[in-house]
């Protein structure tokens, strides 16, 4: 975590390529690696006009909206050295064989000292509320927060911050975004409440749960917002789509997750590229209609679903870590987090040096994709 800053010249031409947008996935200590992608676009010289999260990676994109852009990767850093285990758990995860187990399993009675902690009346089953009906109590990551995000600069929409959590009552997903209300830790509290680890987060009357609970990769604000602009979107995607055949039982628990909080990237990446190129088409085939036929209300009135805008999208992969497990999420040892970190640095750079958002592209196309793995890009278009 302690990668030494690097000075870079801006990659991008910000003017042609429009706004700017990072995304975060849900993961819990696989966030580490979004805090690591962070580091590389701030020595970049690049900052998101807009930042997107879900869970952990609400909490990251609210840490960084919620801070000036010089505060905002030392406050990333103090968030990460807080979210340790504490020092006994860090002795027994350096044992040999079942260390990491061990220390897993006393994260998960003992809690993580800045983050959560247990809630022993969720185990007796009495004395719980809607607000209060999980196994942990996340006092302390409020706390947290409100030690390292600055209210009066969250609510200034600079750069926008929206963050996904589900409606307990509907199963609707519900986008809180600054840019249409004034955004508060709550909020943030509201996209990371995963049950049944942690309590719903009432807000405005109405009872949350994490966003990643309907969709962890919450890219489809950026694709389905309006007015629609031109864009260069990094999605940071931290769960494995791909990965082997599971032979025991712990590995089957850590391959349901990483297919369940992958959360269908992949089909919605294909959907918005087919969506994006009839808009395309639509625009390009009104544009050829005589001038007697564009004045047409009912044509005019068609002509309205093209659009012309133009979205470059990078996504990014965390890799898998060697003899991680189905308790990755919760791997909050010292060494865990600074190899997520460094990982996320480390790709983020080799992407930047590509710029492949400069590369040549269908002009028919109003989505082109730019698929990475370690950094590198494997596919484009």
């Amino acid at each position: 975590m302690d990668t030494q800053a690097v000075t870079r010249h801006p990659v991008l031409d910000h003017a042609s390529l429009g706004q700017i947008s990072l995304v975060l996935q849900g993961g819990g200590a696989l966030g580490a690696y979004q805090a690591g992608v962070y580091q590389a676009l701030d020595e970049a010289g690049i900052e998101p006009d807009w930042v997107i999260g879900a869970s952990i990676g609400a909490i990251n994109a609210a840490i960084i909206a919620g801070n000036r852009p010089g505060q905002r990767l030392p406050r990333l850093r103090e968030f990460w050295a807080r979210m340790t285990h504490a020092p006994l758990t860090q002795l027994f995860a350096q044992a040999p064989v079942f260390g990491q187990t061990a220390a897993a399993a006393m994260t998960m009675f003992g809690g993580l000292p800045a983050f959560f902690r247990p809630n022993p009346w969720a185990f007796v089953g009495i004395g719980l509320t809607p607000e209060s009906a999980g196994y942990y109590d996340t006092a302390p990551l409020e706390a947290t927060l409100k030690d390292l995000v600055d209210p009066e600069v969250l609510g200034t929409c600079k750069p926008r911050l929206t963050v996904g959590a589900a409606s307990v009552r509907t199963a609707e997903m519900r986008y809180f975004d600054s840019r249409d209300t004034p955004l508060t830790i709550r909020h943030v509290m509201a996209s990371g409440a995963l049950p049944p680890a942690f309590p719903a987060v009432r807000i405005d009357g109405e009872l949350y749960w994490d966003g990643g609970i309907l969709s962890n990769t919450p890219v489809e604000c950026v694709f389905d917002d309006m007015p629609r602009r031109d864009g260069l979107v990094f999605t940071v995607n931290i769960w494995q789509p791909d990965g082997p055949e599971p032979a025991d039982m712990a590995a089957v628990m850590s391959r349901q997750k990483d297919l369940q909080y992958a959360s269908r990237a992949r089909a919605q990446v294909v959907r918005q590229k087919q969506l994006h190129r009839l808009r395309h088409i639509v625009a390009e085939l009104a544009a050829r209609l005589p001038e007697d036929a564009r004045n047409d209300p009912v044509l005019r009135a068609m002509a309205a679903y093209g659009c012309l805008t133009r979205m470059h999208v990078v996504r990014l992969l965390a890799p898998a870590l060697r003899g991680e497990g189905h308790t990755k999420d919760i791997d909050f040892s010292p060494d865990g987090i600074r190899r997520r970190w460094e990982a996320g640095h480390r790709d983020t750079l080799r992407v930047l040096d590509q710029q492949p958002w400069t590369h040549p592209f269908d002009p028919l196309e109003g989505f082109i994709l730019h698929e990475t793995e370690h950094g590198t890009i494997v596919v484009e278009g």
